[in-house]
């Protein structure tokens, strides 16, 4: 027998989305620091042992936010050329970084995951993986189609074109701008570009 539409399973699928926006809307008011399960438990209106049935740190909470709020949406596009998908990826990657909810919350989780290595490992898989995939299978398939040189092993450049991006945005002041992604690619273009 299935649950029905307003059976249990609709309801704590509801239920954890409510309480990771909780912890989204609260990480931003607050910051990491001010943060606690008991404090995202007040803000949901549930007690502590409902969060830390599901999660057992805040981090590991931060981390399940995150992820409704953000892989989804950086998709490469793939109906450009190369240089103008990746343009608008990361114009909007960057957007997004630099922003709430997502910005603020990442950064802490970052922060954390540094004297964390298992977080570390976990942020790895989750996201930055996930980003550096993404980024190898369209430059990938743009050396497919012949904009990029045949034969050029492309993987480490996928990681230094955000590995980059995440540099300046983390640790400079310096903008991650419009300029900042076209001098990247740039870089790119003329080291990778077919020009036959």
């Amino acid at each position: 027998m299935t649950d029905s539409p307003t059976g249990p399973r609709r309801r704590g699928a509801a239920r954890t989305r409510e309480l990771l926006h909780a912890a989204l809307e609260l990480a931003v008011e607050v910051g990491y620091a001010g943060l606690s399960i008991e404090a995202v438990a007040r803000r949901a209106g549930v007690g502590k042992h409902t969060i830390y049935r599901r999660w057992p740190s805040i981090a590991a909470l931060l981390l399940d936010a995150l992820g409704l709020v953000w892989v989804s949406d950086l998709d490469y596009r793939t109906d450009g050329d190369i240089r103008s998908d990746l343009h608008e990826q990361f114009v909007r990657s960057c957007h997004a970084l630099s922003t709430p909810p997502i910005g603020p919350v990442y950064r802490a989780v970052i922060a954390e995951a540094q004297a964390d290595p298992q977080l570390r490992a976990t942020l790895y898989e989750r996201f930055l993986s996930t980003v550096e995939q993404r980024t190898y299978d369209r430059i990938l398939r743009a050396q497919r189609n012949g904009e990029l040189v045949p034969g050029a092993d492309l993987e480490y450049p996928a990681e230094v074109l955000c590995g980059t991006l995440y540099y300046r945005w983390l640790l400079t002041p310096r903008p991650v701008d419009e300029q900042a992604i076209d001098g990247l690619i740039d870089m790119f273009m003329a080291a990778y570009g077919n020009r036959a």
